[in-house]
């Protein structure tokens, strides 16, 4: 099994869940075919189930869930899933073959395993969501809105935009206020 077996199938899950806890089998389905265009009717059947079988989905198929936490998992920009990752996933439960060891430093404590699932490792967070703190203060200032509005707005896009990230939540509230966006576009980019 390779990284990117478990990661093409880790990210179309955690994208088909962005801002859900349960969805149904025939809603999952649409998504992978309609929505998100990656698999045809046919075939997102067959990838549902596999992610069933596969251990990657937990519930009825009325109510299914992600058997593990979506919101660590970032997506790259331009990142697309090969359809024959998801029509033959690998089991969720060798993912400890992929996962990268969590080596504790000399000054910190021991964390207990309960809290390990917790803990986001720094190299998979996407650069720019380290701007979102920054980008709020900035929209919030230069547009004369309290940033518990700010966040209010950030959390509505997200929960209708469904796949959408934190930094393009925050990106469209400052167009929506006719913020010059030259300088978000390039504080983004870099």
């Amino acid at each position: 099994m390779t990284d990117e077996n478990f990661d093409d199938v880790r990210r179309v899950i955690s994208l088909c869940f962005r801002g859900l806890d349960s969805i149904s089998d025939l809603d999952l389905e649409r998504i992978l075919s309609f929505d998100m265009e990656w698999l045809s009717p046919e075939e997102a059947e067959t990838a549902v189930s596999n992610f069933i079988d596969k251990g990657w989905l937990t519930g009825s198929r009325d109510k299914l869930s992600p058997a593990f936490d979506t919101k660590s998992v970032t997506t790259p920009i331009g990142w697309f899933p090969r359809p024959s990752r998801l029509l033959h996933p690998v089991d969720f439960g060798k993912q400890e073959t992929v996962e990268e060891p969590q080596i504790p430093s000399n000054d910190s404590k021991i964390v207990p395993a309960k809290q390990q699932n917790d803990i986001k490792p720094a190299s998979n967070l996407d650069p720019r969501e380290k701007l979102a703190n920054r980008l709020k203060k900035y929209i919030a200032r230069q547009a004369k809105i309290p940033i518990d509005e700010i966040e209010r707005r950030t959390e509505r896009k997200q929960k209708a935009l469904n796949y959408a990230s934190n930094w393009l939540c925050l990106a469209l509230i400052a167009r929506e206020q006719n913020l010059e966006m030259e300088q978000i576009i390039t504080a983004l980019s870099s």
